[in-house]
Formats: structure tokens, C-alpha cells, sequence
């Protein structure tokens, strides 16, 4: 993975204080803060996608095989793998779709409810699950920047962010 070299200095912090110049002071927090927080998931996500690139997979078609390898059937109707991921269903179906061309999920009619299609993991998509998660935990999960302390605040605090945001109710 090829890296460019770090900045001299923080250009979020630089924005921040041309956001104070112009007069939006009250804003220049709340702009660092979303700017942080995308420019965060940008770097976590190409280190995923860096992990997951030998499997040949994206992290989107690998957390629906790793929570259809989760179920006790292997199987989920596909509007219920939308919903758990929190996605939309066209971009389940895009996904799913592309899965079924890899053969490692299948699509059938649900054989109590003719209009739902369930998603099952085939035995190919179980042996992509066992293998890149280990990889995932090693390259990504395991090896985030931060001390266990400073992970579980920032799981907090974006918790907080995302209730308040009616993303879940509990």
C-alpha cells in the first residue's frame, strides 16, 4: 500500500482557523470535528480495503458474508441484511449480486413469504469469512492508533452522535 509521506502540519487545523477568520467561529469546531471524522474513515477504509484486496472482496460484501456466517441458517432475507448493516437495499442487492457472481452467496425465494429473497452463505463465502478475518482483526481492528482508552471514548462519543441522530433508539 502505497503511502504519501505526512504533512507538515494539520490542514483541518489550518481550515479551522480560516473558518475563524471569515467570521465562523461558532462553526470552525463542528467543521474539524466532520471533516476528522471523514477523513478518518477514508484512511481506516483503505486500510480495509488494502486487507480485504486478496480475497478479492470490498468491507461491504464482507460484512454481509461475515453476519450471514453469524445466523444459525446461513441465511437472511435480503431486506434484513439491509436493515442490520444499516444500507440501502438497492446497495444490498448491488453487493449481493456481485457476491453471487464471486459464488459465495446465493439467492432463493423465501419458502415462507414468495415475494422476500433470502441471501445464503455458500461454503466458498464461509472459507472467505474464516480467511480474511483474521487478516481484518491483524491488519485493522487490532492495530487501530489509539490506546484501548482512548478507542473506547471515541466509540462513546460517536455512539452518541449516531443516537442522536436517530440512528438507533437503546
Amino acid at each position: 500500500m502505497a503511502e504519501s509521506p505526512p504533512l507538515r502540519a494539520d490542514p483541518i487545523a489550518g481550515a479551522a482557523r480560516q473558518w475563524e477568520a471569515h467570521g465562523w467561529a461558532d462553526a470552525a469546531l463542528g467543521m474539524s470535528v466532520v471533516t476528522s471524522v471523514a477523513r478518518a474513515q477514508q484512511l481506516l477504509s483503505s486500510r480495509v480495503d488494502h486487507a480485504l484486496e486478496p480475497f478479492g472482496i470490498t468491507f461491504a460484501r464482507y460484512e454481509i458474508l461475515a453476519l450471514l456466517s453469524f445466523t444459525r441458517t446461513g441465511a437472511l432475507p435480503i431486506g434484513k441484511v439491509g436493515e442490520r448493516l444499516q444500507v440501502h437495499g438497492t446497495s444490498v442487492t448491488s453487493a449481493v449480486e456481485r457476491l453471487e457472481r464471486q459464488g459465495l452467496v446465493q439467492r432463493r425465494r423465501h419458502p415462507d413469504d414468495g415475494r422476500a429473497v433470502l441471501v445464503d452463505i455458500t461454503a466458498a463465502g464461509r472459507q472467505v469469512v474464516a480467511d480474511a478475518t483474521p487478516v481484518l482483526n491483524e491488519a485493522v481492528f487490532a492495530s487501530i492508533e489509539l490506546t484501548e482508552s482512548q478507542q473506547q471514548q471515541l466509540y462513546k462519543t460517536l455512539r452518541s452522535l449516531r443516537r442522536a441522530a436517530g440512528d438507533f433508539e437503546q
